[in-house]
This record gives C-alpha cells, sequence and structure tokens, in this order.
C-alpha cells in the first residue's frame, strides 16, 4: 500500500481530530497514543513526530476545543451591530463550549480528567479574555463602562464565571445553575458601572 504524504499542518490537525474523537468518546486515560495511531492508519514516528506524549496531544485538542469556541464568538462579533453592553450580552452567550463537545466535557468532570479539565479553562481564559476586553475598552469609550484594566477585568469576570457555574467543579443542582447563570450579566454590569 502507498504512503500517503500530507502537509504537515494537516496531518497534524488530523491527528489531533482523531485524538479529540476518542478522548470525546472513551476516557482520556484510557485512550493510548497507539489508539490515535491505530484510528488513523500510520506510524509511530509519524504520531511522536508531531506529539512528544499524550499530554501535549491533549493540549492540542484542549486549544482546537477553545480555538473554535473563540472562532464561534469572533463570527458573532463580526456580524453584530450595536454598543458594547449588547454585543457583551451576546459574547456572554455565545462563551458555551458544550455544543458538540459535550461528551468530552463530561469526560473532563471525571477524577482522572481534572488535569485536561484545569487545561480547558485556562486556555479558555486566555484566548477568549481579550475579546472581552475589546469589548470592555469600546464600552468606555461609549460611555457604557468604567474600568481603567479591561484585560484583568475580563480575566477576573471569565475566572469567576467557569468557576462558578462549572459542574465539573460544584455539582450544582440544575435550577441553582441557571440561578447563577441569570445573574452573571447583572454582576458584571454593576462592577463595571454600566449606565
Amino acid at each position: 500500500m502507498p504512503r500517503t504524504v500530507k502537509k504537515p499542518e494537516e496531518r497534524r490537525e488530523e491527528i489531533v481530530k482523531a485524538a479529540r474523537f476518542l478522548f470525546q468518546t472513551r476516557e482520556y486515560d484510557k485512550t493510548t497514543m497507539q489508539d490515535v495511531m491505530n484510528t488513523l492508519g500510520i506510524a509511530k514516528g509519524t504520531i511522536y513526530y508531531y506529539f512528544s506524549s499524550k499530554e501535549e496531544l491533549l493540549e492540542a485538542v484542549v486549544n482546537d476545543i477553545v480555538d473554535e469556541a473563540t472562532g464561534k464568538m469572533l463570527r458573532l462579533l463580526d456580524e453584530t451591530s450595536g454598543n458594547a453592553l449588547e454585543k457583551f450580552r451576546i459574547l456572554i452567550s455565545a462563551g458555551d463550549m458544550t455544543g458538540d463537545n459535550g461528551a468530552i466535557l463530561d469526560q473532563l468532570h471525571k477524577p482522572g480528567n481534572m488535569g485536561m479539565h484545569a487545561r480547558l479553562l485556562a486556555v479558555a481564559i486566555q484566548k477568549q479574555a481579550p475579546l472581552y476586553a475589546a469589548l470592555l475598552r469600546q464600552g468606555c469609550e461609549e460611555g457604557l463602562f468604567q474600568t481603567d484594566t479591561p484585560l484583568e477585568t475580563a480575566e477576573f469576570f471569565l475566572s469567576a464565571a467557569q468557576f462558578l457555574t462549572d459542574q465539573g467543579i460544584y455539582p450544582w443542582e440544575p435550577e441553582v445553575l441557571v440561578r447563577r447563570a441569570r445573574a452573571l450579566p447583572s454582576l458584571i454590569e454593576a462592577q463595571l458601572k454600566a449606565q
């Protein structure tokens, strides 16, 4: 059988997508590098050329999930007109990463996957905080918000929101989670002295 040669970025993406699928359908701890190789029909040297360990592959999967969600958020912002407060509300509702990732996020809530869970939250904050910070700056220019530290404020809000609404950290009853999610926009607006 002839060997298939792909561009490096295509091969890397293929490996990440396969690992993401396996991490969604099995526990991360039960998925091996060999499972990924078998799924793709690639040699050991190929996978280890791109990823030196399963943990490094995990980082790539986490980044892929966050990049996908962040891309969706950027598209929504580009399609949305209005002031910063209106855009801010839309961005909050668009930040949900569950969608097609429900199975992998459920896996993250298992005790053996806490490392992956923490990485996902941290990467999401790092990549999405600049989007929120841009809206905070816009809101300050529009006279809607007041803050001298838009990036740090965005990081703080995202950290609090992700931590306090994450059922993997707190096993909230659904009504408690809904109550917290509904309170979040008004808490943010109060903190920013929104007009």
